[in-house]
């Protein structure tokens, strides 16, 4: 009966598509047979070629038409020949088959013969058509024709128009009344096939139902109560079959959707097991994906294979996993060594951090107790409290010596914790870990850092005063003495600035070693600053043992000291301050053998001397000093004199050096020699070198205004200054503003300065030479000379010192110095400058060794300014016959 129904069914389609075959052709046929018409009567008019041939072609279609019609009804055609008839008539290719067989078989049938018998009675008119074309042709051939045959032509065919016209419509009204008449019989067949299969379905269904009904409803109420999601998939195409209420819950979808849906989509495998589960991820509601393990098993549904897959919820078995793996990784990974261990504290596993710090695997502790492989740091075994601790807080913490596999030992931070059943009991141990060595060195290194001075390894400031305080209390309790020595280096200073500083920083080591060396174990030794020691002496009865340990540490220093390729000598001064006597506190015992150090370094020098009362009154006026220096730029204390410099030759003055005086408003006046190395420990130096270079230009510019003639001013400058970036740019700026020219102004300089500044050094040089400012070496041959600036063209003067002019002419030795720096001068090209000159004879002998300038009490003091314009003024002498003016143009 399904057979018969589909049978019917297909016919049915086929009629249609026939029949829209047919109706696609006659409409293609009428547009045809139209066109014939008006292209006829266009040429008929024109006789245009064109419109001919769109005829022809027309003409053409309708009878290829015609002739596939009568071939397919005589039975003896050519299915290409028809097919190509077809495709012209732009006929369907789906209905070619149904309408040969209908002109083939059905010609005769209801409304089909009408509609053939129409199509074929338009044959004849169509003929006519094409012989009315040929005529026409043949007309137009011998020239245009007359009128009245155009207009019979055109007559002709309007009236086989007017006969064509009801055929074509008969054709098609007849086909689309055939084509209904055949659905109608088809629908009939059809709906009386589909009742009597029906009747029979619900035949057979009836019994059907009646012996599954109880089965399916067990099955059912099995399927749906399952705590686990069950899909019933199809093997083929993997498309889920039927899903029960679980499936349905976890997924959030309905029956209605589940059903189709792949199952790829809602399930994604992660890992197949050996005995064939597959754990995966089941898409849940919102995203969410619930973690599961499936089962499947194949079934036959009739021909159909489906796989019944039963998934269970693994959420819990999950978390357990991670939490177990996160617990193993985190013990792996973690910096600290842990061990686990029974309630006997058997150790059970170990990390691979507690491998690398004991070499103890778990396999090599299999049974041994943890704790018996550790000692409190005495050597002790752990005690019983610790365990009680345990047993009370559940934790304990402290540091123990540990033992590795090796044997040897090592500090260690242990915690241990306690891991309880449920009952309260000890059901595991687990120790955490640290090995402290590191720790404890660097605390170690620290406090020695905290206590001792970086470069000497000696006792710093703060370890030596703490020490000091430990052994007043000492000596008080036992009524004993102690001594506190503070040394100081004498000329330090020169050597650190004539060197580098790394020559004196090797120097100082140098001397903490002889100093170390010689305490030995009786006393302790300390760097407190700079080339500053002190030494504390304990257990003393009496001072003559601090005596001589200081007369031991002058002896001992006083030694030249080999530092590199050069050989320092040194020496040193001492103060010594003993308890009680001299101080009840280590701030008044020290302060006490500084001002004793100071006595020995004003009156001598490489001596030791004891502290006394009237120390202490140096020190506070010294402490006064520093204090009032600070004031005495501010309160405008300072003031300039200047010390001509006169040519040898003429006696005429050419030059003059400002020199700093300091009016002290209660002490009068105070010596350079005094304040100016207060200064420079002050800090003040540069404040105070940049007042004297103002306050000497500023002067100078007064004398210009003044009409004096134009002279040479030499200032002093500390290296302080002289090494910084902004120097030159400072000098420039002040000269400019102050109109005067910069060859008018000499810098001094000491050579130790050159020396210690370095490469810095010889840029200022360049660019002061650059500008036209002459530089001039200050005490030449006083310090520790390098003869390699002398070659800087910036050189311009070398100043002797008068330490060597002193002992001339008589000193051989001094002589033959002052001779040597001469020749040195005049074969490097630069002007010497004697100082010092105080006698006739050193005049003279200078002058015969040719040095050029010269300055001294022979020839003036450092005067007042305005003395200087008394002595430059025309027709006024002053001092001897020594002194001359310099006439403008010789600057």
């Amino acid at each position: 009966m399904i057979g018969l129904i589909l049978l019917l069914t297909w016919g049915a389609l086929q009629v249609q598509v026939t029949l829209a075959g047919f109706l696609n052709g006659e409409s293609v046929w009428s547009k045809a047979e139209k066109q014939t018409v008006i292209d006829l009567l266009n040429f008929a008019e024109t006789g245009d070629a064109a419109r001919l041939a769109s005829f022809n072609d027309n003409y053409g279609l309708l009878i290829s038409d015609g002739r596939a019609r009568d071939a397919i009804a005589s039975g003896v055609f050519d299915r290409a020949d028809v097919h190509k008839a077809f495709a012209r008539g732009r006929i369907l290719p789906a209905a070619e088959p149904g309408m040969i067989f209908m002109l083939r078989y059905l010609t005769n049938a209801r409304h089909m013969r009408e509609a053939v018998e129409a199509w074929r009675a338009a044959d004849g008119p169509i003929a006519q058509l094409g012989g009315i074309a040929g005529d026409l042709q043949r007309a137009y051939a011998q020239g245009r024709p007359d009128d009245a045959l155009i207009a019979a032509q055109r007559a002709r065919i309007n009236a086989l128009n007017d006969e064509l016209e009801p055929l074509t419509k008969r054709f098609s009204l007849e086909v689309a009344h055939g084509a209904i008449w055949l659905g109608r019989v088809l629908f009939v067949g059809v709906f009386f096939a589909a009742c009597l299969a029906s009747l029979l379905w619900l035949s057979m269904a009836q019994r059907a139902l009646s012996r599954i009904r109880g089965t399916e409803e067990r099955y059912s109420l099995l399927f749906d109560s399952a705590a686990d999601a069950i899909v019933m998939v199809d093997e083929a195409s993997g498309r889920v079959l039927g899903a029960n209420r679980t499936a349905r819950e976890w997924t959030g979808l309905s029956t209605e959707v589940l059903i189709g849906t792949e199952l790829s989509r809602l399930f994604v495998p992660l890992l197949h097991r050996a005995d064939g589960a597959v754990t995966g991820e089941l898409h849940g509601p919102d995203g969410r994906m619930r973690p599961v393990e499936m089962r499947s098993s194949v079934a036959k549904w009739g021909e159909q294979s489906v796989r019944q897959s039963i998934l269970r919820d693994i959420t819990e078995r999950v978390n357990l996993e991670q939490q177990r793996r996160i617990a193993s990784e985190a013990l792996a990974g973690i910096a600290e060594g842990v061990i686990i261990a029974d309630a006997e504290r058997r150790v059970t596993r170990v990390n691979a951090a507690h491998i690398r710090m004991t070499g103890f695997t778990a396999q090599a502790l299999q049974g041994v107790r943890f704790d018996d492989l550790r000692s409190l740091p005495d050597g002790s075994p752990l005690p019983d409290s610790v365990w009680k601790a345990i047993d009370i807080d559940s934790n304990w913490v402290g540091e123990v010596r540990s033992r590795r596999l090796d044997g040897s030992a090592y500090p260690e931070l242990l915690s241990i914790s306690a891991i309880r059943d449920p009952d309260g009991g000890v059901q595991h141990y687990v120790a955490v870990i640290n090995n402290v060595s590191a720790a404890k060195a660097n605390e170690k290194r620290l406090q020695y850092m905290a206590a001792h001075d970086p470069l000497t390894g000696l006792v710093n400031r703060a370890e030596f005063e703490r020490r000091c305080v430990q052994a007043i209390a000492q000596a008080e309790r036992d009524r004993g003495m102690i001594a506190v020595l503070f040394i100081d280096l004498d000329a330090f200073k020169a050597v650190n600035d004539s060197y580098t500083h790394a020559i004196g920083d090797h120097l100082l080591v140098k001397v903490a070693e002889r100093i170390a060396y010689e305490l030995g174990e009786r006393g302790l030794a300390g760097r407190i600053g700079g080339d500053e020691f002190t030494v504390l002496l304990g257990d003393l009865y009496s001072r003559e043992q601090a005596s001589a340990l200081a007369g031991r540490l002058l002896t001992t220093l006083a030694a030249p000291v080999v530092v590199g390729e050069y050989e320092v000598a040194l020496s040193a001064s001492i103060g010594i301050a003993c308890y009680p006597l001299d101080g009840m506190d280590v701030p008044t015992l020290v302060t006490n053998a500084d001002a004793a150090m100071y006595a020995a370094k004003t009156e001598e020098r490489n001596a030791f001397r004891f502290y006394s009362p009237r120390m202490h009154a140096d020190v506070l006026r010294r402490i006064a000093l520093a204090s009032e220096l600070r004031k005495a730029l501010a309160e405008q204390e300072f003031r300039l004199v200047y010390q001509p410099t006169v040519d040898m030759r003429s006696g005429r003055i050419v030059a003059v050096e400002a020199l700093l005086r300091w009016h002290h408003p209660e002490r009068g006046a105070i010596s350079p020699g005094e304040f100016i190395p207060m200064a420079e420990k002050l800090g003040l130096i540069r404040r105070i070198d940049q007042w004297v270079l103002q306050a000497a230009c500023t002067q100078m510019h007064r004398w210009d205004l003044a009409g004096v003639p134009p002279l040479r001013m030499a200032i002093n400058v500390s290296a302080h200054w002289f090494g910084q970036a902004n120097f030159v740019d400072d000098i420039r700026s002040l000269l400019e503003s102050r109109r005067l020219a910069p060859e008018r102004l000499m810098l001094e300089i000491t050579e130790g300065a050159i020396l210690r500044l370095g490469e810095e050094m010889e840029r200022t040089l360049h660019a002061l030479h650059a500008l036209g400012v002459g530089v001039a070496i200050d005490d030449f041959g006083t310090g520790y000379s390098s003869m390699r600036y002398l070659k800087l063209r910036a050189i311009a003067y070398l100043k002797i010192d008068q330490s060597f002019v002193f002992g001339l002419p008589d000193d051989s030795s001094d002589a033959a110095i002052v001779e040597a720096m001469l020749t040195l001068c005049r074969n490097l090209g630069i002007s010497p400058i004697a100082e010092g000159i105080e006698t006739e004879e050193q005049h003279r002998f200078l002058l015969r060794a040719g040095c050029v300038e010269g300055q001294g009490f022979l020839y003036s003091k450092p005067v007042d300014p305005d003395v200087i314009v008394q002595l430059l003024s025309p027709g006024r002498r002053q001092g001897g016959p020594h002194l001359r003016l310099v006439p403008p143009e010789s600057i």
